[in-house]
């Protein structure tokens, strides 16, 4: 496994891990479900790191924090033979352990993620992502325009979506992002809807188009929109990109898709040395998460329409006195975390 680039400043870094603990999170978010994610602390010297597996089904937490053997992971590593050790298929859940053990070296170094890097956090601009209801209106983006008139929007459009809502949705000049999510569909949902392509990509001409499914149709539809197109579900290592079908000139960056902290990192160089732009996504943390999102938005794409809102901006409804964007990031002393609105997560 080489070490090359930025992650050759972290691979070596020494690891000491005395015990881990599991911890349950769960909150109702918009979109009228429950999330459920698991906090892994991994603690040694005195020092204690925090992850998030955001892992989607809340039958995997469950599963996991019922109890089972006992993973190895007391000892004495660096950051990459801990990786190595890792035996995790499930790349959320690797996410968990390796943004655990980055935090807890981290702290036992006395650094930040930010001083180990030679990188200066930014503030971060952030969107928001509600749901439009059932049937889909545009009334939750005026409730929240009226709360704060400068937030922006990444939304996920369906067939549903009548020509007037799209106009509608153009009006305000808020939607960054039009989310198509093709590979979350099922082969039972049918073919994509180009005709709804077609008027998402006309109607809202300053929003990304996220992850369309690309067909002989879809295509065609989407030719005179190709620089705006961009991919978030398939990607989660630097050969992903580059097996896309037409190089990119912005991706979604969502580090727990990556698993490997070596991948997250590698993709990030490979993006620079490309003139790729990045825009950050999250999936609903509850905890450390989203500050370690928020921390890698501010110091590798800041400016972007990062997908990386703080938390409450999830709840059931909008509701005033949030903090606006950009957000300013307010560091740990050490480690790789974020204090999301000045408070730590403890």
């Amino acid at each position: 496994m080489s070490a090359l680039g930025t992650y050759a400043r972290l691979a070596g870094v020494p690891l000491e891990i005395e015990s881990y603990r599991l911890e349950r999170l769960e909150k109702p978010v918009t979109r009228g479900f429950t999330r459920v994610t698991t906090l892994v602390r991994l603690s040694g010297r005195g020092a204690e790191g925090l992850g998030e597996d955001v892992t989607w089904y809340a039958e995997h937490h469950d599963r996991e924090q019922a109890g089972g053997p006992v993973l190895p992971l007391s000892g004495s590593w660096t950051l990459e033979s801990f990786s190595g050790a890792l035996e995790m298929p499930d790349v959320h859940r690797r996410w968990a352990y390796e943004s655990a053990a980055l935090d807890l070296a981290l702290r036992q170094a006395g650094t930040t993620l930010a001083e180990a890097l030679g990188r200066d956090p930014r503030p971060v601009a952030f969107i928001v992502s509600p749901g439009l209801g059932d049937p889909p209106t545009g009334a939750v983006i005026r409730r929240w325009l009226e709360l704060d008139p400068t937030l922006r929007f990444k939304l996920d459009p369906a067939s549903d979506w009548s020509d007037e809502l799209i106009a509608e949705l153009a009006e305000t000049g808020a939607v960054m992002t039009a989310d198509f999510k093709a590979y979350y569909q099922h082969e039972s949902e049918g073919p994509p809807d180009a005709d709804l392509y077609r008027r998402v990509a006309e109607g809202l001409p300053q929003a990304l188009l996220e992850d369309p499914a690309l067909t002989d149709e879809t295509e065609l539809v989407l030719a005179p929109h190709r620089e705006r197109v961009t991919w978030d579900a398939p990607i989660r290592s630097v050969a992903d990109v580059e097996q896309l079908s037409f190089s990119p000139r912005t991706l979604n960056s969502k580090p727990s898709r990556f698993g490997f902290l070596r991948e997250l990192l590698d993709f990030y160089d490979h993006c620079e040395r490309n003139g790729i732009g990045l825009y950050g996504g999250g999936m609903f943390e509850l905890g450390a998460g989203r500050g370690q999102i928020q921390y890698l938005a501010s110091l590798f794409h800041p400016d972007a329409p990062n997908d990386v809102a703080p938390g409450a901006y999830n709840d059931p409804e909008p509701r005033p006195g949030l903090p606006p964007s950009p957000l300013e990031p307010v560091l740990d002393p050490v480690g790789f975390r974020l204090r999301e609105s000045g408070a730590s997560i403890d």
